[in-house]
């Protein structure tokens, strides 16, 4: 069995270089950038920031990979984060249950949102970017009904230690996120559920020739996303202890859209990397942080943050590995 540099070392090797390139720049700009240093117990510096902050984009990115994967798209993560951040704040504030079983129902808002998605799509036959569209503009307003309208506060020991803590010297979330892209990684690579989400986004046709019921799959597919968007609403909720209906997740889902490009995968369905995405995350949110580290007026954070990320997609395109191989 051979490997082609086109087909599977540069899907790892760009991402990783335009990792590098900006993280290089942020040295550039900021000597001691890379420098950590141990601080009440726990590592600080530029880089820990980093992972910390693209924490939440890694959950949501987790979710849309496996959705693009299956050949769809799910425009409703932030609204989700919007929803699961407001019932978790909102039960907090105002119940007396324990803070462990009002996770576990946010978690299952954001489940059942996604089970929402994948009957639409699934079941119901219509258009992904429409049945997700559907619950984007009607999730916010959700979300504000949940909480009044309001930006609604809480206190909780627990959601200041997922949001805030540290365990090992490393911040929680972090590490949170960590066993749950391996044991996503596990179930996706050691089960049949990856190889049909692969079959069901890369021929469907075949895929249902070959006895696979795509609905169920993609339906799975968009709970799944829905579970991972709920986790990355506890933990921006538990961040900044409250819920903000209006802006939590705003835009977000374009983030993790690009960092699964970012990452090689296809927007057609079939081929997907949790790894590569979670690098795409990266690549994002040290993107961020470099323009911030700059000084750059913040109106021109998005033109930068597009101009570069359309860099990377542009030397990732398969039109250019075929010119590279055919002067070869």
């Amino acid at each position: 069995m051979s490997f082609s540099f086109s087909s599977l070392d540069r899907r790892w090797i760009l991402p990783i270089f335009a990792l590098a390139a900006i993280l290089l720049a942020n040295l550039i700009l900021s000597p001691g950038f890379f420098a950590v240093r141990m601080v009440d117990g726990h590592f600080y510096g530029s880089v820990i920031d980093i992972v910390h902050r693209a924490t939440p984009l890694g959950f949501v990115a987790l979710g849309m990979a496996v959705v693009i994967a299956t050949g769809g798209i799910d425009l409703s993560v932030g609204a989700i984060i919007a929803i699961c951040g407001a019932t978790a704040a909102v039960l907090l504030r105002t119940t007396e249950m324990a803070p462990a079983l009002i996770l576990l129902i946010a978690l299952g808002v954001g489940l059942l949102c996604g089970v929402w998605n994948g009957f639409l799509v699934a079941f119901l036959d219509i258009q992904p970017i429409v049945a997700t569209l559907i619950l984007m503009v009607a999730g916010r307003g959700i979300a504000q009904m949940i909480t009044g309208g309001q930006i609604i506060t809480f206190h909780s020991d627990l959601m200041s230690f997922l949001g805030s803590g540290y365990l090992l010297a490393l911040p929680v979330r972090v590490l949170l996120m960590a066993v749950f892209a391996l044991a996503l990684g596990l179930i996706l690579r050691r089960t049949a559920l990856g190889l049909f989400l692969e079959a069901v986004g890369g021929n469907a046709a075949a895929s249902r020739l070959a006895g696979i019921d795509a609905r169920w799959v993609r339906l799975s597919a968009y709970a799944l996303s829905g579970l991972c968007s709920a986790c990355a609403g506890i933990i921006l909720t538990a961040d900044i202890r409250g819920a903000d209906a209006n802006n939590a997740g705003l835009w977000l889902e374009l983030d993790a859209i690009l960092a699964v490009v970012i990452g090689g995968a296809a927007l057609k369905g079939g081929r997907f990397g949790l790894g590569l995405t979670l690098i795409g995350a990266l690549v994002i949110q040290s993107l961020t942080t470099s323009i911030l580290v700059s000084g750059l007026p913040p109106q021109y954070t998005l033109v930068v943050k597009a101009l570069v990320i359309l860099a990377v997609l542009f030397l990732q395109s398969p039109r250019l590995g075929s010119i590279r191989l055919g002067r070869g």
